[in-house]
């Protein structure tokens, strides 16, 4: 069997020396990307995992992503090298709505009350990521998401460098969502979640400084 490495090189020189005319920077992206998808897939198949086969693609990769274990929270390296997550591949794209992100990544954390949740990465810009919490049906789909951390911050009076995003999820799976001053060493706005019966994420109690 070829490694992917050589057929992601063997594909990458069709694409430069194949064609008669020059591809535009859209049909360019999106042959790299069906590179890239090539590559991840091979990669699964090589850990027996082929989604292409699969009666349920999205059992499939979440069985076969790395566990991240509880309590979990905000760290700069984190957060910028997202430490065991691994790329999503094509064909749950659509149904993690995932559509607009060029490199998303994920890892599982343990399930809760039969919930089964899961950390999706999202570059919305290059090398940069958001941190998405998701929680799965018994079907393996999303019932419901929450926003971690994020990029930009859409609060005009905000300042990024005075303000950090700070997350964390304890092993009793109380999520703690707040804006913590560098200069003050408080947080400024705090929000406080849970995970209900159904799956969703509900609010318990929110402050604002």
């Amino acid at each position: 069997m070829r490694q992917p490495a050589a057929i992601l090189a063997m594909m990458l020189l069709l694409l430069s020396c194949g064609g008669r005319r020059q591809l535009s920077p859209e049909e360019l992206s999106h042959k790299l990307d069906s590179v890239k998808n090539v590559e991840i897939n091979e990669h699964l198949k090589l850990q027996g995992i082929n989604l292409e086969d699969s009666d349920n693609p999205m059992k499939m990769f979440y069985d076969s992503l790395n566990l991240q274990t509880l309590p979990i929270s905000y760290s700069e390296d984190y957060v910028k090298f997202l430490p065991a997550f691994k790329p999503v591949p094509q064909e749950v794209i659509s149904n993690l709505e995932l559509q607009n992100s060029n490199e998303p990544k994920a890892v599982s954390l343990p399930e809760s009350i039969g919930a089964k949740l899961i950390l999706i990465a999202t570059d919305e810009l290059p090398h940069l990521y958001s941190l998405w919490l998701y929680s799965l049906d018994d079907e393996y789909m999303p019932v419901d998401k929450l926003c971690l951390y994020a990029i930009e911050d859409k609060n005009d009076d905000i300042n990024p460098e005075e303000f950090i995003q700070y997350f964390s999820i304890t092993s009793d799976y109380e999520i703690r969502l707040l804006d913590y001053s560098k200069t003050l060493y408080k947080a400024r706005y705090e929000e406080i979640y849970y995970i209900d019966s159904a799956r969703k994420f509900v609010m318990r109690e929110s402050s604002l400084e």
